[in-house]
């Protein structure tokens, strides 16, 4: 994945960042004002899992200005970002969007805000592996394999979840389905944790889910593993094989959460908030948490954070066309 190698660029960028806001306090609370920090995604999902382990390190880094978590998630994440490229450009305001942000120009007719041009990248903050479940007690399958002949034996005959028409987790689904050459009904929901609490309850029987929203349902064994969809396998999870492992090398996708701002955001509160970022989760117990839910942390510069947003624009502009996936 991208995000792999943009890690290793992004080290000596953590450094610096670390050294330019490495003094408690600081980075100054910007008056009585909270840090509103729009999440386009459910309560329960993989980014908001993440983003709220850091809650209380990032108020910290702001030198005690409260944070403030906000959900809005709907069409893909584009309720959430429209609200984020309306908010004032004064630093108060931010969204930690995930890839859906990259994906929404190719499978949206239109969009209320250009996806590149009326936001202020801040940093690439990191990436989570994304896995392919079922519900144990209405898909029997093991592995990919089983599942690629189940679903052959009744096409649309169970159904996948996704947090969205058109969103990555859709598209994660659509990729499997195409290299395996089978079909189930797409069931759309708003937001991974609906559709998670209805594989668990059977309402759907497949989904993709990053490894923050599954992880506890899996260890519980409410949510079977079927394989993880990137290119690598993932410490919390050694006995469960990539899906390109298991016969399907076109399969590799995993998630990323990146934070912005509206445009025009002066570059004193870019750094600000940037140096912030790399400061809250750098934290041990946040760093702690990253590792064990196997997640990757970036925290690169504004600069790379707009190349990387574009280059995972272009990416998912193929991606789509091959799905042939379009909404209004």
């Amino acid at each position: 994945m991208l995000f792999r190698h943009m890690g290793r660029r992004c080290a000596l960028a953590l450094a610096a960042a670390l050294l330019a806001a490495g003094f408690q306090g600081q980075a100054a609370a910007q008056g009585t004002a909270p840090l509103r920090v729009i999440l386009p995604v459910s309560a329960g999902s993989g980014v908001d899992v993440i983003v709220r382990s850091a809650q209380v390190a990032l108020s910290k880094a702001l030198g005690g200005q409260p944070v403030v978590i906000e959900n809005l998630p709907g069409a893909g994440g584009i309720t959430g970002t429209q609200t984020l490229v309306r908010a004032a450009p004064d630093g108060n305001t931010i969204a930690i969007v995930s890839n859906n942000h990259a994906v929404n120009p190719s499978v949206f007719k239109t969009l209320p805000y250009d996806s590149l041009a009326d936001i202020t990248p801040i940093s690439v903050i990191g990436g989570s592996p994304f896995v392919l479940v079922v519900n144990p007690g209405k898909v029997p399958a093991k592995d990919a394999r089983e599942l690629q002949a189940l679903l052959k034996a009744r096409p649309d005959g169970y159904n996948y979840g996704s947090s969205g028409n058109g969103t990555i987790i859709h598209l994660a689904g659509e990729m499997f389905m195409d290299e395996a050459g089978v079909r189930a009904r797409h069931i759309p929901y708003k937001g991974t944790g609906p559709m998670i609490t209805d594989i668990m309850g059977g309402q759907v029987e497949i989904g993709v889910g990053a490894l923050a929203a599954v992880q506890g349902q899996i260890k519980a064994g409410t949510l079977r593993p079927i394989g993880v969809m990137g290119k690598e396998r993932v410490a919390s999870l050694p006995d469960v094989p990539t899906i390109a492992e298991q016969g399907f090398s076109g399969v590799d996708v995993s998630g990323w959460f990146a934070a912005i701002g509206p445009k025009g955001m002066p570059p004193a509160q870019i750094r600000r908030l940037h140096d912030a970022i790399a400061l809250a989760f750098a934290d041990p117990e946040v760093k702690a948490g990253f590792a064990k839910r196997d997640d990757l942390l970036i925290l690169g510069s504004p600069e790379d954070a707009g190349k990387f947003l574009k280059s995972e624009q272009d990416r998912y502009a193929r991606l789509v066309k091959k799905a042939n996936v379009t909404l209004e």
